[in-house]
């Protein structure tokens, strides 16, 4: 059994990433926690939604098999307005706490600048001081990687694509959870768009569904 750990900038993301892989992870036993640093509602929507989006969050990583979900709770689109150090502090207090073995967090190149900061805290949270992750890998945030400046190194190229034809209605199942995220196609964040993306992606690694992701780290022992 391996312990898991899915970095997030807002509830959604950590589906819209990663959520056929993290069901995948629960089927073959492994322990799956998922950590939201921000509220994700506050710049725009009424007050009070940030609850709903919690809630949501819940029944999504109820159907995906993982563990309920931590939330930082810290203010939409204002991370970086703050120093790094605030937002590094909490994610690697709970990187240390659980001690994962595998980490999934946002790609550095994304257009939202808070997956960006996410992006740059887990690299400090997990860097290999004491007990670190041993893989550490990127997510694509479908409206957000593929609308980053046509800058190469801001480009979201994968090296490791996960087999999700297994799990990929199961990710649907949990995006629809989130009925104040999914939009009308052809939005990339529409379901019929997120099962297109997850073909698409297959056809790279000679799969019918796969997610893809950045390798950033790897310690073999």
């Amino acid at each position: 059994m391996k312990r898991v750990l899915v970095i997030a900038a807002h509830p959604d993301d950590e589906v819209l990433g990663v959520g056929g892989t993290v069901a995948r992870h629960a089927a073959a036993g492994d322990e799956v926690h998922s950590l939201v640093v921000s509220e994700g509602a506050s710049s725009r929507y009424p007050s009070g939604l940030d609850e709903e989006l919690r809630a949501a969050g819940r029944a999504a990583a109820e159907i995906l098999g993982a563990r309920e979900p931590r939330f930082l709770g810290l203010r939409d689109q204002h991370l970086d307005a703050a120093p790094l150090l605030e937002v590094i502090r909490p994610v690697e207090a709970v990187v240390r706490e659980l001690a994962p073995e595998i980490v999934y967090t946002h790609h550095w190149g994304d257009l939202n600048r808070d997956h960006r900061v996410v992006a740059a805290a887990v690299m400090v949270a997990c860097r290999p001081v004491g007990p670190a992750p041993r893989r550490v890998l990127c997510f694509e945030t479908p409206s957000s990687s593929e609308w980053s400046p046509p800058d190469p190194a801001l480009q979201f190229t994968p090296t490791v694509f996960v087999d999700i034809a297994a799990t990929v209605e199961k990710k649907l199942a949990a995006m629809a959870c989130y009925a104040t995220e999914v939009r009308p196609h052809p939005h990339p964040r529409a379901l019929e768009s997120l099962r297109a993306r997850a073909a698409y992606w297959g056809q790279h690694a000679g799969l019918t569904h796969a997610e893809p992701f950045v390798l950033c780290r790897e310690v073999v022992r």
